[in-house]
């Protein structure tokens, strides 16, 4: 099992301590993106007349609009890995019946080159006895 971190962090100006079974970094990482969240209402007119509790409300609907938003790109991408996963498995096999016919191919090959050797070593046979009847006729 791991052990438990305990990371002193600091949020929005304030210190904190994060516990969890995560790493030092990943803990920071947390800290450093809710700072950043801050850093970007802190710029938007008007966040600063808002009190305590509309601030904090309107950081966890903006987290979880990050989050939500996040995980719709995760389930797209992951439909996306499944399409193609598909299309590969049917390009994989008609890879195979593509060397299938590759191979029958082959074969026949071989087979014609096999039949014109014979048919040529007939046909050498046959000038031959043509050539030999022909000049035992002109013997004559």
């Amino acid at each position: 099992m791991n052990q438990k971190n305990d990371v002193e962090v600091t949020i929005n100006g304030k210190k904190y301590v994060l516990a969890g079974y995560e790493s030092d970094e990943y803990l920071q990482r947390v800290a450093t993106y809710i700072n950043h969240k801050y850093d970007e209402f802190k710029l938007q007119d008007g966040y600063n007349m808002l009190d305590n509790d509309m601030r904090n409300v309107l950081m966890q609907i903006n987290i979880c609009d990050s989050f939500f938003k996040a995980q719709q790109r995760v389930n797209e991408l992951s439909d996306m890995i499944a399409q193609k996963d598909h299309e590969l498995f049917d390009l994989r096999h008609e890879i195979i019946g593509y060397k299938t016919q590759v191979e029958e191919l082959q074969r026949k090959n071989e087979a014609l080159k096999d039949s014109s050797l014979e048919e040529q070593k007939k046909i050498i046979k046959l000038e031959a006895e043509l050539e030999s009847a022909s000049k035992s006729s002109r013997r004559k």
